[in-house]
């Protein structure tokens, strides 16, 4: 999601190889070397079945116990300001609000309704459209990523916390998602579901590490980009399969956008008061996330076949404008401005290196991007499994 992400448009796509986290905090790590790491013949055995590419070494817990305390404060804070960005079930749209009916006479009719729209969808759109569902079926990986954070996790598996609330609860709602979009995808008739299963399952078994430390500051920052990153991109295949002529898909993208922007309100609205609380701590952690890149929840995605698929589907993605390396400054640039992060005042002076960081990041983003578009060649084609191996320029 790594050694070419400094010279390639869509680098900030990729997962680049972690370095690791210099800055003192205070506070116990414990450092895991990834599994891949090993030369031993029995662990490179196991590498393609679980984590195809990924090898860093892991850091873990880097949170001091007093930081802990200010999530504990914020409780009440949370419940009133974090929950209400939940609906009530009874409210929410469902997958089936937007596909045939299989209990209508009329549901073979409306199924070859879709088909017709379907076959005028191009196949590097479908790519796309796919790696954005493999991306939200993933969801038990997600649920289980914020439940490593110190001092919001959900303790039980149904803690009455507003923190355990609002993880399962904004699980619950992200569901809908990967449901709705792999249900429309399988009656297209367009995609090799089998392929696409096979993928779903080498993800989760995957995992994910977006190099949160199990630290909430960084864990809110994370999800914050992310997911302005989701709304972005299916705000972007919404417009695209209008343009395609498919209306129904488009609505359907557009409101799976739509949750994912009520989402972001919700965890930006955390890092935003702990801005308030402890903007040195605050300030410093922003730039620890940046400096690592943000990587993509899916940056381990593997159908069987292809070790870089991760990098061909974001590729694509960067191509027909579901998600760029210029949505990438943009979301940055989005976040100091709505944490206000110019504004920072009373910071020490490695605070203010990183405040200057986060600020000047961006327009150096679009400046390499500029220089990587000048220099992008007429790009190789190849086969995708999601669509029956059929060839899309990348």
């Amino acid at each position: 999601m790594a050694s070419r992400l400094a010279l390639r448009p869509e680098s900030f796509l990729f997962f680049s190889t972690p370095r690791i986290n210099k800055r003192s905090a205070g506070s116990p790590r414990v450092f895991m070397a990834s599994a891949i790491g090993s030369s031993s013949t029995k662990l490179e055995t196991l590498k393609k079945p679980f984590s195809p590419r990924e090898v860093h070494v892991q850091v873990t817990h880097t949170m001091p116990p007093q930081k802990i305390e200010i999530f504990k404060s914020m409780e009440d804070w949370a419940e009133d300001n974090i929950l209400v960005h939940l609906k009530p079930v009874e409210k929410c749209w469902q997958p089936q609000d937007f596909l045939p009916d299989p209990s209508s006479e009329g549901f073979h009719e409306e199924v070859k309704e879709l088909r017709e729209r379907a076959k005028e969808i191009p196949d590097d759109y479908l790519v796309c459209l796919v790696g954005d569902m493999i991306t939200e079926e993933a969801l038990p990986t997600y649920q289980t990523m914020l439940n490593t954070l110190d001092g919001v996790r959900d303790e039980t598996g149904a803690s009455p916390t507003s923190w355990a609330i609002w993880t399962r609860a904004w699980t619950a709602e992200e569901n809908r998602h990967g449901d709705l979009l792999n249900k429309y995808l399988y009656l297209t008739g367009r995609v090799d579901m089998r392929q696409i299963e096979k993928t779903i399952q080498y993800l989760i078994g995957s995992g994910m590490d977006p190099r949160t430390e199990n630290n909430p500051y960084l864990g809110f920052i994370y999800t914050s980009f992310q997911e302005r990153a989701t709304f972005i991109s299916h705000g972007n295949t919404a417009r695209l399969a209008k343009d395609h002529g498919d209306l129904k898909l488009a609505q359907i993208c557009g409101i799976i956008a739509s949750d994912e922007k009520r989402h972001e309100t919700a965890y930006t609205k955390i890092v935003e008061k702990l801005f308030e609380i402890d903007p040195e701590g605050t300030v410093l952690a922003f730039a620890d996330m940046m400096r690592k890149k943000i990587s993509m929840p899916a940056h381990l995605m593997y159908d069987g076949q292809d070790d870089n698929l991760f990098e061909h589907f974001s590729t694509v993605a960067q191509r027909i404008g579901v998600y760029t390396a210029k949505d990438y400054a943009d979301i940055l640039e989005f976040l100091v401005g709505r944490w206000k992060i110019a504004e920072l005042t009373g910071l020490s002076g490695e605070g203010k290196k990183a405040q200057d960081y986060v600020c000047t990041l961006a327009p150096r983003i679009r400046r390499l991007d500029e220089r990587a578009q000048g220099r992008a060649k007429q790009a190789a084609t190849i086969p995708f499994s999601w669509i029956y191996g059929r060839e899309v320029q990348l």
